[in-house]
C-alpha cells in the first residue's frame, strides 16, 4: 500500500510539472503576444497622421505617439505622468484665453467632445499652432473610466480649415457678403460672357447718406447690425446670377450680369432706394437712411474692371452732390469733371506750398450800437488759370482731396498773423471767426497746434473764435469733440456753431458744447419780413438760445427791414451785405481804425 500511496504521489508531482510548464509556455507565448500587440499599437500609431495622447484618471499623460511629440514639442519620455494641460497647453484662438481640458471634458461628459474651432496649442518652445479634432474617454472592460485618448492635427492642413480661410479671404467678416476680391472675380468673368453674348454688365456703386452720423451717435454695436441689414435688403433686390459686394464702411457694390440694356440697370437702382429707404427696426431704434447710387455699364462706361468701378463711384459721388436717396448714371462729361477736379487739386497743392492763398474779412455789427464787434476769416483763391475763385468752387474740391486740413490750419495761421501784426501796429482789433471743417475737429492734436499758432504769433486767445456749423457737429464723435472744444474754451478761445437750424443737434448737444456764441442760418432770415411765420419760429429760436446763455448773431443779413425784424425778436448780433462786402486785407484794416458805425450803412 506505501508503495501504491509513493507511486501516486510520484504521478501527480510530475503532472503539477508538466502543468506548470505548460502554463509557463503560454504565460511567455501571451506576453509575446502582449508586446507584439503593443509593438504593432504604436507601430500603429506612430504611423498615422494624428497626435495620439492618452491619460490615466488624474488627466496626467500615459502616452504620446510620434506626431504628438512633433506637434506638442515633447518627447514621450519626458511627458509621462505631467499633467495634460502641461503638456497640450491650449488656448482660444480668439479670446487668447486658456481652453478646456479636452480630457477631463471627455471624462466628466462620458462622450467625445470636439476641440473648440480655432483652438491654438501652444508649444513646448512657446510657439503656437492652431489644431482641431477630438478627445474621447476610455474605459475597461466592466465600462469603468480609465482615463481619455485626445486625437488631434495640424488644422492648417485639414479641408475644412482650408475652405474656411479661402471663405474668409473672399467675403466679408461683418456681413458675410463677398468682398472685393470675389467681386473682381465675378465681374471678370460677366464681362467676358456679356462679350460673348453681345450683352451690357452693370456695376452700381453705393454709399449710405448720414451713414456715420448713426453710427457716432448710437455706438458701433447698431451701425454693425444697420450694416447686416442693409445687405440683407440689397440681397432681396437682386437676383441670384447677380453678386452683392460690401467694398468696405458704408458702401457696397452691385454687380448685375447679362443686362441687355441701361434700363435695366437703372430699374434695380430705383428698387434699392425704395427698399433702403423703409424703416430699419434696430431695438429700440426706428431708424431712416437713404443711399446714393452711380452706374456704369460695361462697355459703354469701361471694358475693364477698373475702369467701371471708377466711373460708378464717381456717378455716386454726382448723385451724393446732388442730394441724398438717387442715383446717376455716368456720363463723359463727369469724366470731363473729374479731370478738371484734378488739375483744381494739383493747382491747390502748389498754391498752399507757394503761400497764394489769401484772406478776406467780413465785419460783424452790434445791433443795438451799430458798432463792428468781429468778423468772420473767408479764404479766398486766385487761380492762376482761372481767376478768382469763390470758395464754393473750390472747397468742395479740397475736402474730396484731404487738403481741407492744411488749408484749415493755413487760414488759421494767417489770421492770427494778420491780427497780431495789426495790433503790433499799435491799431485796435477785434476777434476774428475762423470755420473749422469736420476733419480738423477729428483731429485730437488741434488745441495742441492751436497753442502752437497763438504762440508763434504772440496773439491773445480772446481775439480767436472757431465756428464749427452745426451739421459737423452730428459727423463727429461727442465725446471726443467735447473734449477738444473744450481744450480750446479752457486757452480763452471763443467757441460759435454756425449755420445753426440747418441741421439736426439737439438740446442735449448745445448744453454739452461749451458754446458761446450761435449763428442763425441765412435762410432763417431771407423772408422773415414777409413770412410771418417764419419771424415766429425766428423768434423763439432766438429765445431759445439766448435761455442757454448764448450770445445769437444773425447771417446773410441784406435789407434794413430784415435788421429791424431781428432787432425786434431781440437778436444781438448781425452779419450781411447790409453793413459790409468781405474787405481784403488792407480795406479790413482800415476800417479798424475809424469810428465809422455799420448798422445802417
Amino acid at each position: 500500500m506505501r508503495r501504491a500511496n509513493c507511486q501516486i504521489s510520484q504521478s501527480q508531482a510530475f503532472d503539477n510539472s508538466a502543468d506548470k510548464e505548460q502554463l509557463d509556455t503560454r504565460l511567455r507565448d501571451t506576453e509575446a503576444a502582449l508586446q507584439a500587440a503593443t509593438e504593432w499599437a504604436q507601430v500603429t500609431l506612430n504611423s498615422i497622421g494624428d497626435a495620439v495622447v492618452t491619460t490615466d484618471l488624474a488627466c496626467r499623460i500615459t502616452y504620446l505617439n510620434r506626431v504628438a511629440e512633433t506637434l506638442t514639442g515633447w518627447l514621450s519620455a519626458d511627458a509621462l505622468g505631467k499633467p495634460l494641460a502641461q503638456v497640450l497647453k491650449l488656448i482660444d484662438g480668439e479670446t487668447r484665453e486658456t481652453a478646456a481640458n479636452p480630457g477631463q471634458r471627455a471624462m466628466d461628459e462620458n462622450r467625445t467632445v470636439g476641440l473648440a474651432m480655432g483652438c491654438i496649442l501652444i508649444r513646448k518652445d512657446g510657439s503656437q499652432l492652431q489644431i482641431e479634432d477630438s478627445a474621447a474617454p476610455i474605459h475597461d472592460r466592466d465600462g469603468r473610466h480609465q482615463g481619455a485618448v485626445i486625437v488631434f492635427h495640424d488644422a492648417c492642413h485639414s479641408l475644412i480649415h482650408s475652405s474656411r480661410l479661402a471663405y474668409q479671404a473672399q467675403h466679408d467678416v461683418l456681413t458675410e457678403l463677398p468682398n472685393r476680391i470675389l467681386l473682381s472675380e465675378r465681374l471678370s468673368r460677366a464681362i467676358g460672357l456679356a462679350k460673348r453674348h453681345r450683352l451690357q454688365v452693370a456695376l452700381l456703386y453705393l454709399d449710405l447718406d448720414d451713414f456715420k452720423t448713426i453710427n457716432d451717435s448710437l455706438g458701433h454695436a447698431v451701425g454693425d447690425l444697420l450694416l447686416r441689414s442693409v445687405a440683407d435688403r440689397l440681397n432681396e433686390c437682386v437676383r441670384n446670377t447677380d453678386t452683392v459686394c460690401r467694398q468696405g464702411g458704408d458702401e457696397f457694390v452691385v454687380l448685375l450680369s447679362e443686362v441687355e440694356k441701361p434700363e435695366d440697370a437703372t430699374r434695380v437702382a430705383e428698387k434699392i432706394l425704395t427698399a433702403l429707404a423703409e424703416p430699419y427696426h434696430i431695438y429700440p431704434h426706428e431708424l431712416h437712411i437713404t443711399a446714393s447710387i452711380g452706374v456704369s455699364l460695361y462697355p459703354d462706361h469701361g471694358k475693364d474692371e477698373p475702369t467701371l468701378l471708377n466711373n460708378a463711384d464717381m456717378a455716386m459721388y454726382h448723385a451724393k452732390q446732388g442730394g441724398h436717396n438717387r442715383y446717376r448714371l455716368f456720363s463723359g462729361e463727369m469724366d470731363a469733371i473729374k479731370m478738371h477736379n484734378n488739375i483744381l487739386a494739383s493747382q491747390l497743392h502748389l498754391a498752399l506750398k507757394a503761400d497764394t492763398l489769401f484772406l478776406d474779412f467780413q465785419p460783424r455789427v452790434d445791433i443795438a450800437t451799430g458798432a463792428m464787434v468781429s468778423a468772420e476769416a473767408l479764404v479766398r483763391w486766385h487761380n492762376p488759370t482761372q481767376g478768382l475763385m469763390q470758395p464754393s468752387a473750390f472747397l468742395p474740391v479740397a475736402e474730396a482731396r484731404g487738403l481741407m486740413v492744411p488749408i484749415g490750419y493755413w487760414v488759421l495761421g494767417e489770421t492770427c498773423r494778420r491780427l497780431q501784426a495789426w495790433r503790433s501796429e499799435g491799431g485796435d482789433i477785434v476777434p476774428i471767426s475762423v470755420n473749422m471743417s469736420v476733419m480738423q475737429l477729428r483731429d485730437k492734436t488741434l488745441p495742441v497746434r492751436v497753442a502752437e499758432i497763438l504762440g508763434r504769433t504772440g496773439l491773445d486767445a480772446r481775439f480767436l473764435e472757431l465756428e464749427v456749423s452745426e451739421s459737423s457737429l452730428m459727423h463727429l464723435q461727442t465725446d471726443d469733440a467735447i473734449m477738444t472744444l473744450a481744450e480750446l474754451s479752457h486757452m480763452g478761445i471763443r467757441i460759435a456753431i454756425d449755420d445753426f437750424g440747418e441741421g439736426s443737434a439737439s438740446l442735449k448737444q448745445l448744453q454739452c458744447f461749451p458754446i458761446d456764441t450761435v449763428n442763425l442760418a441765412p435762410c432763417f432770415v431771407y423772408d422773415m419780413p414777409e413770412n410771418r411765420g417764419n419771424a415766429l419760429f425766428n423768434k423763439s429760436l432766438i429765445n431759445f438760445v439766448q435761455n442757454l446763455s448764448l450770445r445769437v448773431n444773425a447771417k446773410g443779413v441784406e435789407t434794413l427791414a430784415q435788421l429791424d425784424h431781428l432787432e425786434l425778436q431781440g437778436c444781438e448780433g448781425a452779419q450781411g451785405f447790409l453793413f459790409s462786402k468781405p474787405l481784403s486785407a488792407s480795406d479790413f484794416r482800415a476800417l479798424l481804425g475809424s469810428d465809422r458805425l455799420l448798422a445802417r450803412a
